[in-house]
């Protein structure tokens, strides 16, 4: 069975978090025990975190580099982040597909998007099994691809940390201004 959390940040992010821009703000959505925002706030970001249940969510470090939402981003509420721009948005195991619009929309300009969530095909090895919670082939590479230049995509069975069926991408928003993006 999948373990959904652990205290070690995914590979997925390790991988691409040197792309965010230095010091710059960063958004860890649906953080469950902050295992991404301890690691990003370690290398020197601001965090805002957000979950619908922050009581797992342990600070390691300086208070200051953390900002603690707690919101359901299911319920119908509107947006909790209202018009705030980030430099990068982590979403790890964690799918509510109202959202995507959102969430591209608050990666600021040359933002970086590190998207990694469970896909068809998950149920052989454990949960979420229920196709509500999982992507279709392709769907987070077309959610991008318009809107985000997309740097890196991957899907399909990964071993590590745990045998499970995902996709996973990083992108990078475009200008507002019309203008190509730069990493």
């Amino acid at each position: 069975m999948n373990t959904h959390q652990s205290d070690k940040p995914l590979d997925w992010v390790i991988r691409f978090a040197p792309l965010i821009h230095a010091g710059g703000a960063v958004l860890d959505l649906a953080c469950g025990n902050g295992r991404h925002a301890n690691y990003l706030a370690g290398v020197g970001h601001i965090v805002t975190a957000v979950d619908r249940n922050l009581s797992g969510f342990t600070r390691i470090g300086n208070n200051d580099f953390y900002e603690l939402i707690e919101a359901d981003l299911e319920d119908g509420s509107e947006w909790p982040l209202r018009s705030r721009r980030f430099k990068a948005i982590i979403v790890t195991n964690y799918l509510y597909r109202p959202l995507f619009p959102a969430i591209i929309d608050a990666l600021d300009t040359n933002g970086i998007l590190i998207y990694e969530t469970f896909s068809l095909g998950n149920a052989k090895y454990g949960r979420p099994s229920n196709p509500d919670f999982l992507l279709t082939p392709g769907e987070l590479l077309s959610v991008c691809k318009n809107k985000l230049r997309v740097i890196a995509f991957e899907e399909g069975l990964i071993e590590n940390p745990t045998r499970a069926v995902k996709q996973r991408i990083c992108a990078i928003n475009r200008s507002r201004n019309g203008e190509p993006a730069s990493i």
